[in-house]
């Protein structure tokens, strides 16, 4: 079958089906302006606002995330100075502990020698004690077999003080 232009009911105009399709269009715009775009634009600009409110509270949470970062280093910043503070002060201890000990230990050192030099003295005048003492009996004896008599103790003595103190010590106390 041969189709025409004219014939086709959809492309033909038909003023009755116009006028319905208008009113019919009319009254679902109504209904939809009245019913359904108010509720659906209400809730576009809620879930608008609700999108801004999300930006904004990420700019602030964004915000404060680069201040507590600030913070933090300079929290950071902070200890590094404080450790190298106590750092130094540990060094400055430690030098001043090691100073006090070298001290102590020569002045322990000076101590135990003064101790041993006083030991020394003590251990020559007792040895030089020792050796005027034999001498003396050495004294004694030999002039008991020169004289070929024993001389009585009184006597002996004083030969012996006399004898002693004409001796020069002083040879035996450099030495020593």
């Amino acid at each position: 079958m041969p189709t025409v232009l004219g014939a086709n009911p959809l492309i033909s105009v038909t003023p009755g089906l116009m006028i319905w399709t208008i009113v019919c269009f009319a009254i679902t715009f109504f209904v939809l302006k009245r019913y359904a775009f108010g509720p659906i634009q209400s809730m576009i600009d809620a879930r608008r606002e609700q999108i801004r409110r999300s930006i904004e509270e990420a700019d602030n949470a964004r915000e404060q995330a680069r201040n507590l970062l600030e913070e933090h280093k300079a929290l950071m910043n902070e200890a590094r100075g404080q450790a190298e503070q106590i750092i130094a002060e540990a060094r400055k201890t430690r030098e001043s502990m090691e100073q006090r000990m070298r001290e102590e230990t020569e002045t322990e050192r000076q101590r135990r020698l003064e101790e041993t030099r006083k030991e020394i003295a003590a251990e020559t005048a007792r040895a030089l004690q020792q050796i005027r003492a034999e001498v003396a009996e050495l004294t004694v004896e030999a002039a008991s077999r020169v004289v070929g008599r024993t001389l009585d103790a009184e006597r002996d003595r004083e030969l012996i003080a006399e004898a002693i103190g004409s001796l020069d010590f002083s040879r035996l106390e450099e030495s020593a």
